[in-house]
């Protein structure tokens, strides 16, 4: 009979208890292994290629990087890993966020061990779980317009204020440390999500709706 290889687990959260609350639910599972606790999102994105997790418990709201962020920048460099969202905040554009990041998951903190641990192992699989609640909150917000520039991820938002200020694609490049070919294709992408034919109407809708303002 062989053994199954436990699925292996990071923790990031910014507040103490929790971390080692969590840890020490989950540490009494065999088929889970804790490899890795980080307080923000860029511990999370240096513990990442060091502890290499099969799945992340990400809170959403910390200092700096926040989860969303985090969790974009992590499956840009490691797509395999599977990230839930595990947090207290029910509100729609941060659940919106995290699931545009990337997020396979989004549970809120209060669910039992026994969900929690199912909900790991369903993302191991590359299955969804969202929150019965939270779901409520997307079927509500899919009733509702959508605001313009919701969809637009992190990144984009970053090379959107850069185009607001007048940068080219090549002084964009640079600030950002990206090849002018990665910008171009942002830039293609915001102009297609904002419904803009060109960079000035992207800035103009961009300062008119304030997309850039959170």
């Amino acid at each position: 009979m062989t053994t199954q290889t436990p699925i292996r687990v990071m923790i990031v959260d910014d507040h103490n208890l929790v971390r080692d609350g969590i840890k020490l639910l989950l540490s009494t599972y065999d088929e889970l292994e804790i490899v890795a606790l980080a307080e923000n999102g860029q511990q999370a994105i240096d513990f990442c290629s060091q502890a290499n997790p099969d799945v992340i418990l990400m809170d959403i709201v910390m200092p700096g990087i926040d989860g969303p962020s985090a969790t974009e920048r992590i499956l840009q460099e490691s797509p395999e890993v599977k990230i839930i969202t595990l947090t207290s905040f029910l509100e729609e554009d941060l659940i919106t966020r995290a699931i545009n990041a990337g997020a396979v998951g989004y549970i809120l903190k209060n669910v039992s061990a026994p969900k929690l641990v199912d909900t790991i192992k369903a993302a191991h699989l590359g299955q969804p779980t969202i929150d019965g609640r939270v779901a409520k909150v997307l079927l509500k917000a899919s009733q509702e317009p959508a605001a313009l520039g919701y969809d637009l991820t992190e990144r984009e938002r970053e090379v959107l204020a850069l185009m607001v200020e007048g940068k080219t694609n090549k002084e964009i490049a640079e600030q950002l440390c990206l090849s002018p070919g990665t910008i171009r294709a942002y830039v293609s992408t915001i102009l297609s999500k904002l419904g803009a034919g060109n960079r000035t109407e992207a800035a103009t809708l961009a300062l008119q709706n304030n997309i850039l303002i959170s």
